[in-house]
């Protein structure tokens, strides 16, 4: 049997054993409904085939050699992912618009017994959920910044406040960045754009939306991922908890954490030549020199003097937020993060009565 689902959302999934995205690898990579699997009808190198032949050859010929690939492939499935599946498996399907390649899957598993269902319009359906969402919602949750100049610990902070039970969405983690122009992590490429919005969908809708969300205090861009407007709108309006340690502790601290940079000459020269040509050629020139003489606390601080902090005081005075206090660390050692994360802690427990 095969029914249709005609409007998504996260909660409809509740009712499905599985959800199948039959598009190919490439596809599903670029993004997915949380919590698919992968089970492509046709891989990234057979639809770039059988697209060339319909383009260039012939309809009939196209159809033909595409439809004994798909049944290829759904034997494997068969054979392989599905094999144990028992009589009562009722999975969602879908592709890229809810056409042939999800159809096609459907058909075979319906005739084997399982109640299938498809996603009409496909992965298409699901991207305008998630539009509607992100892009013409107004924000669904009251956020808190965690702010402070660079190497102020407050990635490490946010992650601490999570163990104590307080709400908090890790933008950084979900970009696979760490949101400045060093932020890159080496042998990581960052998810799309949409990939990027369907991993803060889903962590939005784990939240309570009666408890306020911790967030580390971004630009709008982190690496090559922007906040869609619904984020960025909350973020805004959000009041800010500032995290403020001496200069040279934070350069310090920066060294530790960006360790995987500061042990790759290649990386740390790239990442020097994409500072902003404002800053002078003999500013950069000094700390190239810097760079490869080792003293890289030294040039944490050069930078953290010369572009961080002054560009963190350019940002504050275009907003108006409002403080919720300033959590003063003199050293950035583990015990000196934890007790600041107990004093943020207090901080938004007092804001929130």
């Amino acid at each position: 049997m095969i029914e249709t689902l005609e409007r998504f959302d996260l909660e409809a999934l509740d009712r499905f054993d599985a959800v199948i995205d039959v598009r190919s690898p490439a596809e599903f990579a670029h993004d997915h409904i949380p919590g698919a699997v992968s089970l492509p009808v046709l891989d990234d190198a057979e639809r770039a085939r059988v697209g060339q032949i319909y383009v260039q050859e012939s309809r009939l010929k196209a159809r033909r050699i595409g439809a004994a690939l798909v049944a290829r492939n759904i034997a494997l499935h068969l054979e392989g992912p599905l094999r144990d599946k028992p009589g009562s498996f009722a999975p969602l399907v879908y592709c890229w618009r809810g056409g042939q390649r999800s159809n096609a899957l459907a058909t075979v598993l319906s005739q084997v017994g399982w109640r299938i269902w498809v996603l009409r319009g496909g992965y298409k359906t699901y991207r305008r959920w998630i539009t509607a969402a992100l892009y013409d919602a107004e924000p669904t949750f009251h956020a808190i910044l965690l702010d402070g100049d660079t190497g102020s610990a407050k990635t490490d902070v946010l992650g601490r406040l999570a163990d104590l039970g307080l709400q908090t969405l890790d933008l950084e983690a979900m970009a696979e960045h760490r949101g400045s122009l060093f932020g890159a992590i080496p042998g990581h490429s960052q998810p799309s754009q949409k990939l990027f919005e369907t991993r803060l969908v889903h962590a939005l809708n784990e939240l309570d939306l009666a408890r306020p969300v911790v967030i580390e205090a971004e630009s709008s861009k982190i690496g090559e991922v922007m906040a869609p407007p619904m984020l960025w709108k909350a973020m805004l309006a959000a009041p800010y908890i500032e995290l403020s340690a001496p200069a040279e502790v934070r350069a310090r601290y920066l060294t530790q954490a960006y360790g995987d940079i500061v042990c790759d000459p290649a990386a740390l020269e790239a990442t020097l030549a994409k500072l902003p040509r404002h800053l002078g050629r003999k500013s950069l020139e000094a700390w190239r020199e810097l760079a490869r003489a080792g003293a890289f606390e030294a040039l944490a601080l050069a930078l953290i003097e010369s572009h961080y902090d002054p560009a963190y005081r350019r940002s504050r005075r275009q907003g108006a937020r409002r403080s919720l206090g300033t959590v003063l660390l003199k050293r950035l050692g583990a015990l000196d993060r934890q007790r600041a994360t107990e004093q943020v802690a207090a901080l938004v427990r007092a804001f929130t009565g």
